[in-house]
This record gives structure tokens, C-alpha cells and sequence, in this order.
């Protein structure tokens, strides 16, 4: 059996990234992930802004995931 392979007619023109319309997800994204890695890493003692130990049970074995010390 012969087998023809056409060859091909032009060449793929890649697709742009429109910067305008990703950037704001990147940032808001990014401030999100510094907020979560706060709550997770630093929220208790002298940089506690929500007082009492809730935040702390809620995040508690992502911090030890992560590697952060918390007893």
C-alpha cells in the first residue's frame, strides 16, 4: 500500500496572549495566595489580626504540610 502525505499549505501563526486581560487575574490571584499563605503560615500570636484560636484549628494540618512549626 502507498500511503501520499500531503504537505502542508502555510505555517501556524501562534495564538497571542492578551497581557490586558490576564493580568488582573494574576494579580488578584497572587494577593489571594499572600493572604491564604498568612493565614496558613503567620496567623497566630503577635500577628494575630482574628483573635482566638479558630483560624488556627482551620489551618492547622496545612501548616504542618507546608513545614511550618506551630506547637
Amino acid at each position: 500500500m502507498a500511503q501520499t502525505v500531503a504537505p502542508p499549505t502555510a505555517t501556524p501563526i501562534p495564538a497571542k496572549l492578551p497581557i490586558g486581560t490576564i493580568a488582573p487575574w494574576a494579580v488578584f490571584f497572587g494577593i489571594l495566595m499572600l493572604v491564604l499563605l498568612y493565614f496558613v503560615g503567620a496567623e497566630q500570636g503577635a500577628t494575630s489580626v482574628v483573635s482566638g484560636e479558630d483560624v488556627h484549628e482551620w489551618v492547622h494540618d496545612a501548616r504542618h504540610l507546608l513545614g511550618f512549626p506551630c506547637h
